[in-house]
């Protein structure tokens, strides 16, 4: 008994060494690339390129892993492309933005790709969304924004900047004129900065924290509230309301935990359905390691960028979970992303 159970041991020992063999094979001398669905220069472009800075390290064979940018509706284009025309051999990896992962629980438009089939590998860190103005503006508190109008940028329809201004407007009936047209989230700081509009809401906080740090320092903006469920340290601690504490109805809170649940897995990466199972497994394992690194770290530090990792199967169940959602409640977070103007 004992030999048989010694062979067994034994064989599965060299079964396992048979497969990082394989995986560190397949990916010496291969070059991995991350899509982002998001322009150069923004959040979600500085995360995926902090990732590759470091993530070659820890797969098997070390492969060289390159960013490529495709931006284009609230990152759908992107991950339509990592679903249906990436390699599906572990080479492809997505970066998109979270709403994109739950379109179908939110929009209406028909996509050619299921996000639900998508493979989580993990996230960077959970978002927090907040709403923000020029001190100069004439709105000095989230609650005066249900009388008095403030002028937000937008950028496309799916991404954040976009999405969540439209569901104050719809679900709490904030006063917010919306000017659309711009890229990214850096776009609309440009137009802020030029007064071009007042603020913008659905902006992550370690984004503005790592491009316009010294905007917050300076007191040159006011941070009006945080589209959150629980909310970001600083913001806390200094007081910025959550926009769910405005909710006056059951419904209107249940449609606002459903929007920011996304906010759990603000930067998702993620595979094309089919890779296979060993080289999902060598990628999580690689992303969760890569985002533990001390070398990581040390640079996300350096370029103010929060970490705060969730593992891929935990980000898998979570997708699903949500997918599992009452068909009212997402039948009403639908409505709520469809944008009406505010009551003059």
């Amino acid at each position: 008994m004992r030999v048989v159970a010694a062979a067994a041991l034994a064989g599965r020992a060299a079964s396992a060494a048979f497969g990082q063999d394989a995986i560190e094979a397949f990916y010496r001398g291969r070059t991995v690339t991350i899509t982002v669905g998001s322009a150069v220069g923004g959040g979600y472009d500085t995360y995926a390129r902090l990732v590759a800075r470091h993530l070659g390290r820890h797969i098997p064979g070390n492969p060289q892993v390159i960013v490529q940018n495709m931006a284009g509706a609230g990152s759908n284009k992107a991950v339509s492309y990592v679903a249906l025309q990436a390699p599906r051999d572990g080479s492809a990896i997505g970066a998109g933005q979270a709403g994109a992962i739950l379109a179908p629980l939110l929009f209406e438009q028909a996509l050619p790709h299921d996000p639900a089939k998508l493979v989580m590998l993990g996230s960077a860190n959970a978002s927090v969304y907040f709403c923000v103005v020029r001190a100069d503006a004439p709105v000095k508190s989230f609650a005066q924004a249900f009388a008095q109008e403030v002028i937000i940028g937008t950028s496309g329809e799916g991404a954040s900047l976009r999405d969540f201004p439209i569901v104050l407007v719809n679900v709490l009936g904030v006063k917010l004129r919306l000017i659309g047209g711009y890229a990214g989230s850096r776009e609309v700081v440009l137009a802020m900065d030029r007064n071009e509009v007042q603020g913008m809401c659905g902006m992550d906080w370690s984004s503005m924290w790592t491009q316009q740090r010294n905007w917050i320092e300076s007191g040159f903006v006011r941070l009006l509230a945080q589209e959150d469920l629980h909310g970001h340290p600083y913001m806390n601690r200094i007081g910025v309301p959550l926009t769910i504490s405005f909710a006056k109805t059951d419904e209107q809170r249940q449609v606002l935990e459903m929007i920011y649940s996304q906010n759990l897995f603000g930067r998702p990466y993620f595979l094309p359905p089919g890779v296979p199972a060993e080289r999902v497994a060598a990628l999580r394992r690689a992303l969760a390691e890569a985002l533990a690194d001390s070398a990581l770290l040390a640079d996300a530090q350096m370029s103010g960028l929060d970490i705060g990792p969730m593992g891929g199967e935990e980000l898998q169940a979570l997708v699903a979970r949500l997918y599992a959602s009452p068909r009212g409640i997402i039948e009403r977070a639908k409505e709520a992303l469809i944008y009406k103007s505010p009551a003059k």
